[in-house]
């Protein structure tokens, strides 16, 4: 079954033990804003592994990548192309542009693959976060949502008692730093895939880069 935002919502729910349709405790837009913030999250650790080729202009090592829409990070730059093993050049980012701290300008129009991640995708369509994550999100929304709930009731203590909030409180931070733990655990992994496809492969031509942004990806 394909993965949509109305097959993790009715999930969140079950997590969340509102699953009355006739007293729903959250209404779907308020737990689709939560698991689109909690996807966020995970993209900033995780993102979704693009791949695109764009190409150089004669003369200068500058290459826009404005095209590259919800953009997270670059990963590598394989430059030039066709070689095998595949080539990786080391790069610096500022804003849209893309510089390749190459020894050499290129002479014309070369062509470049950009590996990249960015934002996942979460809609009533389709999903492109992996299976493997899709629990984590939840229980990120899990989280947003409970924690909300707690701030909410809190002000209206005299209706709701106080245990009532405290406990939806102590059961969303529980929920959140299960998340948190499982997004570190994404991270790790990988940088750890992202410095084993490049680190031998990188030219030894180009240029080290220093200062904020501007540092080569796992180039050693």
């Amino acid at each position: 079954m394909t993965t949509t935002i109305d097959t993790l919502r009715a999930v969140l729910r079950q997590e969340l033990h509102d699953e009355d349709a006739g007293a729903y405790r959250w209404v779907d837009d308020v737990l689709d804003r939560h698991l689109t913030r909690a996807v966020r999250e995970l993209s900033l650790v995780l993102p979704r592994e693009q791949k695109t080729a764009l190409s150089t202009t004669a003369g200068s090592r500058e290459v826009s990548i404005a095209t590259l829409t919800d953009l997270v990070r670059i990963e590598a730059v394989e430059y030039p192309t066709g070689e095998w093993p595949p080539s990786y050049a080391q790069f610096s980012v500022y804003e849209t542009t893309l510089t390749l701290l190459v020894a050499g300008a290129p002479a014309g129009v070369e062509g470049l693959n950009v590996l990249w991640g960015s934002l996942h995708t979460l809609d009533v369509v389709a999903s492109t976060i992996p299976t493997m994550a899709e629990d984590a999100v939840v229980m990120g929304a899990a989280a947003y949502a409970a924690l909300e709930w707690a701030s909410f009731a809190t002000n209206r203590a005299n209706l709701t008692g106080v245990e009532a909030f405290e406990s939806y409180r102590e059961w969303g931070n529980e929920r959140l730093e299960q998340c948190r733990e499982a997004l570190r655990g994404f991270g790790r992994a990988a940088r750890v895939r992202q410095c084993s496809c490049t680190r031998r492969s990188v030219r030894p031509r180009a240029t080290p880069c220093s200062g904020r942004r501007r540092r080569s990806r796992c180039a050693r």
